[in-house]
């Protein structure tokens, strides 16, 4: 073995079974970096073809192995291992088996420095991704449940990583216009194309549909967005593949991990929150979770946590509070609309908007929505003794509606409570264009038949509110408050009311106006064809005992006195 001493084989073969007894089925390889002399796992000798277990220049020899187009990279890595510019080495590529086909692996090592700071040896893992259900067949990467793995071993080990997730929009588009078959080659290229651009920084997954991941172990937020900028700028011109013209908008939301008390599912739901913002809020913007339930990500991460982790609790520790819906005219109560909040062990409260954008990408998403329901209903029935009338108005996420339970668990709900269905408005949001719009459909018009209203929430925010109203005819449009909320100062706001009380009135709708805070506004607004006001003017939402204790019992007088 030339320089190869018998002392130095046996610190080889004492750290390598030291290494081998804790990989976990992983294939392990060991190289004395003074005298490149290595290794290897008996397992992977056999199955890549490699000449033996022991091996001097096994970098070069298992250079050969690797697929032509990830040899570059897998250059750059060692050299910087050798001469010392880097201590960790973590990269997925293809290797060529024993049988001469082609695998995907995932190879990660560490350095180890001697007393004086130099590399001494290097040790590391080869994962065979390409093993049962580990690989994606149409893109050769690895699948979603190899991310959650991947993402599992990060928390398990306390290791942060950096996570990104791209999509594209308006792919269904591709397949229409060109068939299946095509947008699939589409997807196969997309996915070896990003692969090619970031597996120098990590390791890069297809999750499900259309979208791409990476997770980085050594790299910030700040490169992955640099990368991904590089990437838009690519993809945003049109290029041709098999002889068509394709453009694909890249879309991508990214999240840092450094707290390790989760679920992988709650780091999942966050990053497709960042995802969806990109998507339907910053026209492609690189997107970073955060949504104000604290200054640092790492707490919100947590709270997050703590709230999935209540859902699968019977929903401990949330709470409906209620706000008074009223005549326009009279101003007495007439309903209320269940308002979700959630206390922490601190009796701290967490406001809907901090979490229920997140939850609502989560699949236990639909076990909140019928606990908000149930409670509602069930509340809400101890009011029907004074005001027969009652109407309580409970808000529907697009998650909920396109989940195909939804209809079951809404005629559930109504018999099992005994609540009237036709006390009960459902609200729906510009978010729900997100769903098909015959299912929509569909389930609107099911529920209509048992007598429960549906409402068309925070009008004249987004882009499609009149398109939704004309497709769905709801009963009511209630009127965001950032559209009268200077009312009283301005009268072209006055204007925007009544022309939306008009739009409404078209198509057979009641209007309600939101965000009403002084006696002044009520008095302009109520001018108009107007049903119903809903605001701090009134109350500010209240948990259910205060609410009972304010309106139950009192003759029904002016809420406002």
């Amino acid at each position: 073995m030339g320089k190869i001493t018998k002392k130095r084989k046996l610190i080889l073969d004492a750290l390598f079974e030291s290494y081998d007894t804790v990989a976990e089925g992983a294939n392990v390889f060991l190289c004395d970096m003074r005298h490149d002399f290595s290794r290897w796992s008996k397992r992977a000798v056999e199955y890549f073809g490699m000449p033996g277990e022991y091996m001097i220049h096994a970098g070069d020899i298992w250079m050969e192995h690797i697929h032509p187009d990830d040899k570059e990279s897998y250059m750059e890595s060692t050299k910087a291992l050798f001469d010392g510019s880097s201590r960790i080495h973590d990269m997925q590529y293809r290797v060529m088996a024993a049988d001469g086909s082609y695998k995907m692996v995932i190879c990660r090592g560490k350095v180890i420095l001697d007393d004086k700071n130099a590399p001494r040896y290097f040790v590391g893992v080869i994962r065979n991704q390409t093993v049962g259900e580990a690989i994606d067949e149409l893109t050769g990467l690895p699948n979603q449940a190899v991310f959650f793995r991947e993402l599992q071993i990060c928390i398990d080990s306390h290791i942060p990583v950096s996570i990104l997730m791209m999509g594209t929009s308006h792919f269904s588009r591709i397949n229409d216009l060109y068939g299946y078959d095509f947008g699939n080659l589409v997807l196969q290229h997309a996915g070896q194309f990003i692969n090619d651009m970031f597996k120098d920084l990590g390791l890069v997954f297809r999750l499900d549909g259309i979208k791409l991941a990476v997770i980085s172990r050594n790299t910030e937020l700040s490169e992955l967005e640099r990368r991904y900028k590089r990437l838009q700028g690519i993809v945003r011109k049109t290029f041709k593949l098999d002889g068509k013209r394709v453009d694909l908008p890249v879309n991508g939301g990214a999240i840092y991990l450094n707290s390790f008390l989760l679920d992988t599912k709650t780091v999942y739901s966050c990053l497709t929150n960042s995802y969806e913002r990109s998507k339907y809020n910053c026209e492609g913007d690189f997107c970073v979770f955060e949504n104000g339930l604290a200054k640092d990500t790492r707490k919100k991460l947590d709270i997050i946590n703590e709230i999935r982790s209540s859902v699968t609790k019977d929903c401990k520790g949330f709470e409906n509070f209620y706000q008074p819906i009223v005549d326009a005219q009279s101003e007495k109560l007439i309903g209320a609309e269940a308002l979700i909040r959630w206390r922490d062990e601190n009796g701290s409260i967490v406001m809907p908007n901090d979490f229920i954008p997140v939850l609502e990408n989560d699949a236990l998403f639909p076990l909140l929505g019928k606990w908000i329901l149930r409670q509602a209903l069930s509340d809400s029935k101890e009011m029907l003794s004074e005001f027969p009338d009652f109407k309580i108005n409970v808000n529907l996420s697009y998650a909920q509606i396109k989940h195909p339970d939804f209809v079951y668990m809404v005629k559930e709900a109504i018999a099992d409570t005994g609540f009237p269905a036709k006390n009960l408005c459902l609200e729906l949001t510009e978010r729900c264009r997100l769903i098909d719009i015959r299912r929509l459909k569909n389930v609107i018009f099911t529920l209509r038949q048992e007598g429960i209203t549906f409402a068309l929430d925070d009008f004249g925010t987004g882009f499609s509110s009149i398109s939704i109203l004309k497709q769905f005819e709801c009963d009511v449009v209630k009127i965001d408050r950032q559209l009268v909320m200077n009312v009283t100062d301005d009268a072209k706001e006055e204007k925007l009311a009544a022309a939306i009380t008009e739009v409404s009135s078209i198509y057979g709708a009641k209007t309600c106006i939101e965000g009403i805070e002084s006696e002044e506004m009520a008095e302009i607004l109520r001018k108009y064809p107007v049903k119903t006001f809903q605001g701090y003017f009134y109350s500010r939402p209240l948990p259910f005992d205060e609410f009972k204790k304010k309106f139950l019992s009192v003759q029904n007088p002016p809420v406002s006195e």
